[in-house]
């Protein structure tokens, strides 16, 4: 295979670099993250929030809620109404929310995007506040609660995390629970947007075919209307290092599988690189990985097996999961410990390390193929405080790592080896 090189990357103009620069409004500073682009007449822009997702959550799932409440359109216009007018035109706006962030997007055709603008504002100004908004949601979501109770990849990876990280938000549904939705109010809605939607918290992400001073004074339009708040920093959570295991006994004909364990790697570490190298090999790399070639292609256990290492701002873990038959659940988990200890023992091959350099770098041009993945990149960079275009020298540090750097790297994370297990399964005959 032809080695690709971080030059060859350059060359092909793949790694374009968007630019940092504040929008002040009044005594505040937020940051604006922008690439122009005219390869296509579109523009798009994300309102990002920090420190405002559901790991905010004063009832459960009360975030996820007021993201539904905010893609109800206005309280002039109604839901339908508002829908309406944003298809006559092409404009997608949405709001969704994170674990740590919120975001309301908006995106349309180059000579839409004004008009998109300010039925945005007519959202922050007018939303659709009522109470029959409120009750319409609270079915939906209900309904959503109802069918993930026979979702037992949802429960099996519910209650891994509950065991990773007991007491903790993280323990908790996004959704909330039946008894919590239930007990959400208008008020509550309300004063989680006063509250975690504002300046101190907003991150711009904008791009596409407009120059930055258009882009900034359509952003600034917007931040305009955001209230000042208090910015709270989320709290971070570390797992459990206790090897446990959790039998959740339903009807079912399959054993779904789901394990983690701490991850001893600040979202900020110079050895992120290390790191997703590691996870590729490990079990993020699909067919070739050692957890699906010992567990599908050798013992014949699960159709796939999947881990990676999981390096947020909160909190870091190592995860995975896998599905196979009731009566190979034992075996299954016994083997998940075989390939997680034999990994941190004899470390990996050259061979290993080689295939994946090349993997990681030769599929660049394929994950920066688009205006939206070069943004969230940026973005991902500046969150993590990392200069924008690090991921340059991430490359450059992939490319040239050693074997040896690698394999001392894993020796050191012998806390993947702590692994909790959550088995979702069927009574089985003795």
């Amino acid at each position: 295979m032809k080695k690709i090189t971080i030059l060859t990357l350059l060359i092909q103009g793949i790694l374009m670099s968007a630019t940092l620069s504040p929008i002040k409004i009044e005594n505040s500073e937020i940051p604006f993250i922008f690439e122009e682009d005219k390869n296509l007449p579109i523009v798009s822009m994300q309102l990002i929030f920090k420190d405002s997702g559901s790991l905010t959550d004063s009832k459960d799932g009360l975030v996820k809620m007021t993201g539904k409440f905010l893609n109800e359109g206005t309280k002039k216009d109604g839901a339908s109404g508002f829908a309406d007018k944003l298809e006559s035109r092409a404009i997608s706006l949405s709001s969704n929310s994170g674990a740590e962030t919120f975001v309301i997007e908006l995106g349309a055709l180059k000579e839409e995007f004004s008009y998109g603008v300010e039925l945005l504002k007519e959202l922050l100004q007018d939303p659709n506040y009522s109470e029959e908004t409120l009750k319409k949601l609270k079915i939906q979501t209900l309904g959503q609660l109802k069918s993930k109770e026979s979702d037992f990849d949802y429960i099996s990876s519910l209650k891994m995390k509950q065991m990773l990280f007991p007491n903790t938000p993280l323990a908790k549904s996004n959704l909330g629970t039946v008894e919590s939705v239930a007990s959400i109010k208008l008020e509550d809605v309300e004063r989680q947007v006063s509250n975690y939607l504002g300046l101190e918290n907003a991150i711009v992400v904008m791009g596409g075919d407009l120059n930055i001073s258009e882009a900034k004074r359509f952003a600034k339009e917007v931040l305009l209307l955001l209230p000042h708040i208090k910015s709270v920093e989320i709290e971070s959570m570390k797992a459990v290092a206790k090897k446990q295991l959790k039998e959740t006994t339903v009807k079912t004909q399959q054993a779904y599988v789901y394990f983690g364990a701490p991850l001893d790697i600040e979202y900020n570490s110079s050895e992120r690189h290390l790191a997703q190298v590691a996870s590729f090999i490990l079990g993020s790399s699909g067919f070739g990985s050692r957890m699906m070639e010992e567990i599908r292609v050798k013992k014949g256990l699960a159709y796939s097996a999947y881990s990676r290492f999981n390096i947020n701002k909160t909190h870091a873990y190592f995860s995975g999961y896998l599905q196979t038959k009731v009566e190979s659940g034992d075996e299954a988990v016994n083997a998940v410990k075989d390939v997680v200890s034999t990994f941190l023992e004899k470390g990996v091959t050259q061979e290993e390390l080689t295939s994946a350099q090349q993997f990681l770098l030769g599929s660049e041009p394929l994950r920066n193929e688009t205006l939206s993945q070069r943004l969230g990149k940026a973005f991902q960079e500046f969150y993590t405080n990392r200069p924008l275009g690090s991921a340059t020298e991430n490359l450059e540090k992939i490319e040239a790592m050693k074997l040896e750097e690698l394999n001392s790297f894993i020796k050191k994370h012998k806390e993947i080896a702590e692994l909790s297990f959550s088995v979702v399964t069927s009574k089985r005959e003795k």
